[in-house]
């Protein structure tokens, strides 16, 4: 059986979703835009559960489901997701010295990261998380 391509793959992958976030974003380097996605995956990590953390991670791309998991104490307090502008300015304070972070990063990264991942594993890792989570993503309640 041969290595998957996700893996055999994923440096090509996560570049041209990093290019592509850096374009969305409007920022002026991949580098801007690694911190603004670490952000945003990060304000998500810390409102789900462990089980759904690692649900939604496996429908991510290989760098980015790693990035994902990186740094991670499983022992914090699960917080509850705010509105959508609280989300952001935490976002943005992330890591400050690096945060380049606009205003528009969580709709950006969701939208960009949508359209790098397989829509079908994406969304069935989406309908197992929480309402809040899947809004998170830009899946409205109901959907």
């Amino acid at each position: 059986m041969p290595v998957p391509r996700e893996y055999t793959q994923a440096s090509r992958d996560f570049d041209g979703f990093m290019i592509a976030v850096r374009d969305a974003l409007g920022h002026a380097t991949t580098h801007q835009a690694y911190y603004s996605v670490l952000a945003v995956l990060f304000v998500f990590r810390r409102r789900v559960s462990v089980h759904h953390a690692i649900r939604f991670a496996d429908a991510l791309p290989a760098v980015l489901r790693a990035m994902f998991v990186s740094e991670w104490d499983t022992r914090g307090p699960v917080l509850a997701f705010a509105s959508r502008a609280e989300l952001t300015r935490e976002a943005q304070a992330f890591r400050r010295e690096h945060s380049f972070t606009p205003d528009d990063a969580i709709d950006v990264v969701a939208r960009t990261l949508r359209e790098h991942t397989d829509p079908v594993r994406f969304d069935l890792a989406l309908n197992g998380l929480p309402p809040d989570a899947r809004e998170f993503w830009g899946v409205r309640s109901g959907s």
